[in-house]
């Protein structure tokens, strides 16, 4: 078994240790190291291909996994097989992308309520972190390849807005792909690090860090002082990016020539043809005045006046973002020190430009903007593995933090080698109807059961007053303070009342134990995962069913004889899928006993409202 080697006082692993900087991005992913000999950061990439590998999965009918070129071109032949952009999806419940459904090509479940988004691809679920594993897979595979060394640690980087869901769900992709990740870093802050920001102690400048990339805009303004950046806000649209400049052209084309957006659909090849033919137009009409190809055929013109007139609607919508995170910050245009450009999309002269005169100076981009993020990654991860000197690392927690949940599963609130002090707090509620109590369980460790982790402490919160299960909202806050004493307390918000718990400093781990307990949880990644996908669907099918069971009673003279026995037949082959340890199955049914009910409890829910609105003006 290899050996982790790592400085307890500093959460840093010794310099043999290669770690690598990862971009997870939308589009396209990459990983990135520090060269050993010239000390700079590079991009892996295997003589003269591409450093960039597409963010795309697809799964044929045996379930074999391709990931990247191969995988995206299939995007248009076996669309319901191969997933884009599951970063989307990370850490989002299905209320949360409704209004943007179309945009997957895939099949998003949509199980009516707030429980993570899962994709179904033949008669399998995968969650957006599954997915997002095989795409960190790939990125690992790759660069063992070129390294010719194992690679088992890494920096991932997320977007600054992402939650504590999201970047567990980006720490679970890393885990279940073998990688242990030592730190989720921003993306702005990594691209500011590659342009050498915010790597001296005295240094103190505010940056704007302006991020179009294949299918996202970010803007973010950070502030940077003695070595630690503070996101001050951020903006954006998560459905804006280059794929809609090329989509622009296209549309172009397609009135020029009188076709029908609809002939597209109805022709993949042609659509996958002209879309790769828009994306050439794009990236010659930066560096010329007409683009000029053919199509089967015929001929295919674009000027770059008229690029830039397809572009400027959306190169204006950018810069209402701007000015949003400039007054969420608080500054005004001259505060900004220094705007870092990042993602492909910046290559267009227009939006440099644009940018450039909004913010009246001049634009970094010196640092090529599809690489800049997995650069900066590459850099923190050296400054991990203690090879920057520079670059203050303050102490860190050794093992995740977290509590208890349903099934026995561990709620990370403050993961591993996040610094100290530190806090976080979740909102969690009852599960029976007039529930009381709560018993808080404190656990450490990096397991997704509390049975493999530590148990730290335990307390009950009582005197929760009595509410319908689901109603009750009960913050659990962590504190870390500068000692490593974490508190830990439980308050119910809408009651007031309180419980806490002080756990000192976390003793008595020996270093082997901590070895130990971070092997295990990339030993055990996919098994883990495994089991919690598992407590999750059979938590959730059992919630469905008494649900099901008690607006069933509730309205039984409102619902037909066919729709009662309908629904007790898929109540039936939900609870004998619950006695069967397989998540897809238990998600089928979970999925069917959803279709039967809907309709229903929609039309009753429609007719209790107008009943309620009747006679009252709105």
């Amino acid at each position: 078994m290899a050996k982790i080697a790592i400085n307890l006082a500093t959460g840093s692993l010794q310099k043999e240790e290669i770690i690598v900087g990862i971009d997870l991005g939308t589009t396209n992913s990459l990983v990135a190291i520090i060269h050993p000999d010239t000390r700079t950061p590079i991009a892996l990439k295997e003589h003269n291909s591409s450093s960039l590998v597409p963010s795309v999965v697809h799964f044929d009918a045996y379930g074999n996994v391709t990931v990247g070129e191969q995988a995206k071109a299939l995007l248009i032949t076996e669309p319901q097989n191969t997933i884009f952009s599951a970063k989307r999806l990370i850490g989002k419940s299905y209320n949360d992308i409704k209004s943007n459904a179309s945009f997957f090509s895939y099949k998003v479940i949509d199980d009516n309520n707030q429980s993570l988004v899962k994709v179904q691809v033949g008669n399998k679920f995968y969650s957006p972190a599954e997915l997002s594993s095989f795409i960190l897979k790939e990125l690992k595979q790759r660069a063992e390849h070129i390294l010719k060394t194992p690679v088992n640690k890494a920096v991932i980087t997320v977007p600054a807005y992402f939650n504590d869901a999201q970047r567990q769900a980006t720490r679970d992709a890393g885990k279940l792909a073998g990688l242990d990740v030592l730190r989720i870093v921003n993306e702005p802050t990594a691209a500011s690090l590659a342009y050498g920001l915010g790597l001296h102690k005295d240094e103190e400048k505010t940056i704007a860090v302006y991020d179009l990339g294949g299918g996202t805009f970010d803007i973010s303004i950070l502030k940077i002082s003695n070595g630690i950046f503070e996101v001050l806000s951020t903006n954006g649209d998560t459905y804006l990016g280059g794929d809609d400049i090329d989509n622009a052209i296209v549309q172009y084309w397609l009135q020029q020539a009188g076709i029908d957006e609809e002939a597209l659909k109805e022709n993949s090849a042609f659509a996958q043809s002209i879309r790769l033919a828009a994306e050439a137009a794009k990236i010659k009409l930066s560096t010329n005045d007409i683009f000029e190809g053919t199509l089967n055929g015929d001929a295919l013109t674009i000027t770059k006046k008229v690029f830039e007139t397809l572009v400027k609607p959306m190169v204006d919508k950018t810069i209402v973002c701007c000015t949003s995170a400039l007054k969420d910050a608080g500054l005004a245009i001259k505060d900004i020190d220094v705007v870092v450009m990042v993602g492909g999309s910046t290559r267009v002269p227009l939006v440099k430009e644009t940018i450039s005169n909004f913010f009246g100076r001049q634009v970094n981009d010196t640092v090529n903007p599809d690489e800049v993020v997995a650069l900066g990654a590459a850099i923190q991860a050296d400054i991990l593995a203690g090879n920057n000197k520079e670059v203050l690392l303050l102490d860190v927690t050794p093992l995740s933090l977290g509590i208890e949940t349903m099934g026995g599963l561990m709620d990370v609130l403050i993961t591993r080698n996040s610094k100290i002090p530190n806090k976080a707090a979740r909102q969690y509620t009852t599960h029976k109807d007039g529930q009381s109590g709560m018993k808080i369980g404190v656990y450490q460790g990096e397991r997704d059961m509390v049975k493999d982790n530590r148990k730290l402490a335990e307390f009950n919160l009582t005197g929760i007053p009595g509410m319908p299960a689901g109603l009750p909202k009960v913050e659990v806050s962590f504190l870390i303070n500068a000692d490593g004493i974490l508190v830990v307390k439980a308050k119910e918000l809408r009651s007031g009342i309180e419980q806490s718990i002080e756990v000192k400093a976390q003793e008595n781990l020996t270093d082997g134990e901590l070895e130990k307990m971070l092997m295990d949880s990339i030993t055990y990644a996919k098994e883990d995962i495994a089991t919690r996908a598992l407590v999750e669907a059979k938590t959730e099918g059992e919630q469905l069913l008494e649900t099901t069971e008690k607006f069933v009673q509730k309205n039984v003279a409102h619902l037909s004889k066919e729709e009662m026995m309908a629904t007790a037949a898929a109540m039936q082959a939900l609870q004998l899928a619950l006695t069967l340890n397989d998540k897809d199955i238990i998600h089928t049914k979970v999925e069917a006993l959803n279709e039967i009910s809907r309709p229903y409890a929609e039309r009753i829910m429609d007719t209790a409202i107008s009943f309620a609105m009747k006679g009252r003006a709105v």
